[in-house]
């Protein structure tokens, strides 16, 4: 097994094993929550919040939890968790957490963080868990913000909010529907993996 370092584990969390345009993981929310950006920050930094610290969790537990519950602790880790969060938006950011709606609760079922949870945490101590929650999330995270940007400026002519576009700019209302989300992210997954670097794929070859 290869050593452990910072930089591969960002390298697979940002790109290598990305959750979204490599492993396909957490559509449902890519599709819901990027026709803002604004929305999509909170939901990106929601999905950090919550996998770097259920990854800690799971891993200091890793010795001591029997094996034939795991997937059941991980599950009460990862909850308490959302928990948190949810507690924190409807207190801090009332509209954005009436705006991302059930999106939020369901951070619980996201592939995501189970996945990290139990192919690296349970296996791994706690800080290189740490890093490999926050790799994996910032990667879920800036791939949502890429689809959100386009679709926020072409849908509304905003980013953030802020007006960019010229008040005769004509509106793609096409963006700010699921099938604008649908359009963008299906691009975005296909030029990662039409243009980006294939490196895993030529060492399969090799």
């Amino acid at each position: 097994m290869a050593k452990l370092t910072t930089k591969s584990i960002f390298i697979n969390g940002l790109w290598s094993e990305n959750p979204v345009f490599r492993q396909i993981l957490g559509i449902c929310s890519a599709l819901a929550v990027t026709n803002l950006m604004v929305n999509t920050l909170i939901m990106g930094l929601s999905l950090i919040f919550v996998t770097s610290l259920s990854n800690v969790s799971v891993s200091l537990l890793r010795t001591i939890t029997p094996g034939r519950i795991r997937m059941m602790v991980q599950t009460l880790i990862i909850a308490s968790y959302v928990i948190v969060v949810d507690i924190l938006l409807k207190a801090y950011l009332p509209d954005i957490s009436e705006a991302l709606g059930p999106y939020v609760g369901l951070i619980i079922t996201n592939c995501i963080i189970m996945g990290r949870c139990e192919g690296f945490a349970r296996n791994n101590p706690p800080w290189p868990s740490f890093l490999d929650g926050l790799a994996s999330g910032s990667g879920y995270a800036i791939v949502l913000l890429t689809v959100a940007f386009f679709r926020e400026i072409l849908g509304f002519g905003t980013v953030f909010g802020m007006q960019i576009m010229p008040d005769d700019f004509v509106k793609w209302t096409v963006m700010v529907t699921p099938a604008g989300a649908f359009f963008m992210l299906g691009s975005v997954i296909w030029l990662v993996r039409s243009f980006g670097p294939k490196e895993k794929e030529e060492k399969a070859k090799a």
